[in-house]
């Protein structure tokens, strides 16, 4: 090896050194910074950056109002996020034992998430990735192609992957025409295998087949569509966000024919997300009560029997009686055994509410290797698929 050679190679050793000293440890407590959740780092609103563990020690047990060390400006610790350029700089820089952390770890003996005591969820793979989706929004499972269907940013809004994790079909152009997708919010797979997607761009549901030919469009003056799910009998039930109502849309998808469209509860609060139990019927929605963000509102999950009879609701504080830490639910979704299972944005965590008659419980399924986790779905044999919109991919935990 020539001397030029290495004094190039001292330079980039010298250069990662520095940024690992620099920039990759918490100035308040001198830790390294890490994928793990205790020391990840987290934006504050003025724009410095600490860990996770330090912002929980500075902040009052109270009120959870904390003073930036450094520029001594006020903010809660709910106000802040994950430095995400840090985290995909760790990546960059030492990918081997990033990885290692991504797996995530199952918490709880298997009695907390399934009735039987051999089930237990481990990480198994995770794909996807910035470049192949973009800021994804909704993931669904096709049970009779066996794969999986994800809507997000990019120039064509849907893709089908299989479960290793390759891309095998993508349809759905962005663009104004009719069947163009503007702005997709969730998808669903019906049991005769069309995608169906909520377009909040032009309020609208769309639906497709598996080889991404438009076969209906479903605009019945609605404010804004949101969530998505596929009932036993082959119907979809649909969130309108802003306007408070849970639908029923009924339609020949084959055909391209709209039977009805069914209101089927009202004065629901900023719906979301909504579920649907392929066994019982019974329906889960996520309302969102004062806010925009994580940052500022909560959320409340409210539960209904099929014949739509609220069975019982519990927001973020009543889950905070339970859990020690606030739970904002992003998703929701049923296992197989019926529990109802969500993802919580706010803790990059996967959480067990029980069955529709336990609420309120909270038991943590996933605790490690999620960013920010926005959406979940479960698999013909009870896997469990959850959306990190944090690095832009789906990650799989099957049962065991």
């Amino acid at each position: 090896m020539s001397a030029k050679a290495t004094e190039k190679i001292q330079a980039m050793t010298e250069l990662v050194d520095q940024t690992e000293t620099n920039l990759l440890e918490c100035k308040v407590c001198f830790e390294k910074y890490s994928q793990q959740k205790k020391h990840r780092p987290r934006n504050l609103p003025c724009g410095h950056v600490m860990c996770l563990e330090c912002v929980s020690s500075l902040a009052h047990p109270r009120n959870f109002k904390l003073e930036c060390p450094f520029c001594r400006r006020s903010c809660k610790s709910s106000e802040t996020s994950d430095c995400l350029p840090l985290l995909h700089l760790m990546e960059i820089l030492n990918p081997s034992t990033n990885n290692a952390v991504v797996p995530g770890r199952t918490i709880g003996t298997a009695e907390d998430v399934t009735t039987s005591a051999s089930q237990v969820l481990t990480f198994s793979l995770s794909f996807g990735g910035w470049g192949t989706l973009i800021n994804p929004t909704g993931v669904a499972v096709c049970q009779t192609s066996g794969c999986v269907a994800v809507v997000h940013d990019g120039k064509k809004r849907i893709k089908l992957f299989t479960f290793n994790g390759s891309c095998i079909q993508q349809f759905g152009e962005r663009g104004e025409a009719g069947n163009d997708i503007r702005y997709p919010t969730d998808v669903t797979v019906t049991l005769d295998g069309h995608i169906v997607v909520t377009d909040s761009g032009d309020r609208s549901v769309k639906v497709f087949d598996f080889h991404g030919r438009g076969k209906l469009v479903i605009s019945e003056s609605f404010c804004l569509p949101w969530g998505l799910d596929t009932m036993p009998q082959n119907d979809i039930i649909m969130s309108d966000s802003e306007a408070g109502i849970l639908y029923c849309l009924t339609a020949d998808f084959k055909k391209g024919e709209l039977k009805g469209v069914k209101k089927l509860y009202s004065n629901l609060c900023h719906p979301r997300k909504v579920a649907v139990s392929q066994s019982s019927g019974v329906i889960t929605v996520i309302e969102h009560l004062m806010a925009k963000a994580p940052s500022y509102g909560s959320t409340r999950v409210k539960i209904f029997s099929a014949d739509m009879k609220l069975i019982s609701q519990v927001d973020s504080f009543g889950l905070n009686l339970v859990f020690p830490s606030k739970i904002y639910a992003s998703d929701v979704a049923f296992s197989r055994e019926g529990h109802i299972i969500v993802t919580d944005a706010f803790n990059q965590a996967v959480f067990c509410l029980g069955k529709p008659g336990e609420c309120p419980v909270a038991k943590p399924i996933i605790t490690q290797g999620l960013s920010y986790p926005l959406a979940l779905t479960y698999t013909a044999d009870n896997s469990l698929i959850v959306l990190d919109g944090g690095d832009h991919s789906l990650k799989l935990y099957t049962a065991s």
